[in-house]
């Protein structure tokens, strides 16, 4: 894993309302067998203080796992094709909630890149937003 300066940009809207986030931080980015590593610790600016967060972007192009660890815990898969039940944490608490992923843009190599995808957040079926995540990694080491 290198060392990295990682960009991610997080709206959500829930048909009425749009809400953005933008995390400028230092993390670490890799190559795994199948996959592109992103990690990074979340900070006040996100919610999500003392946690850390993982995003794997799979060769496939089709699949993103994110997991959240640490004070807030989150487990999300969004994949193309497959609606995933998925445990949400927030510091409200945790939900289980249906991801359906609508795009994913993978642009990334050994030089870091970007990716980008959208998805929709269910519970019990009744819709609760989308969200698109936007994340732009550049290697500093």
């Amino acid at each position: 894993m290198k060392d990295a300066l990682i960009k991610l940009i997080s709206t959500q809207n829930d048909g009425e309302d749009s809400e953005s986030t933008e995390l400028i931080t230092r993390g670490k980015y890799g190559r795994e067998k199948d996959g592109y590593i992103i990690e990074y610790d979340e900070t006040e600016a996100t919610g999500y203080a003392g946690s850390k967060t993982k995003i794997k972007a799979f060769d496939s192009g089709k699949k993103i796992a994110m997991e959240r660890t640490g004070a807030t815990q989150s487990s999300l898969i969004a994949e193309l094709g497959i609606k995933h039940h998925c445990q949400y944490g927030t510091p409200y608490g945790d939900f289980m909630v249906g991801v359906n992923t609508k795009t994913i843009k993978q642009e990334l190599g050994a030089q870091g890149g970007q990716l980008d995808f959208s998805y929709v957040i269910d519970i019990n079926s009744s819709f609760v937003g989308d969200f698109r995540i936007f994340v732009n990694v550049t290697p500093t080491a």
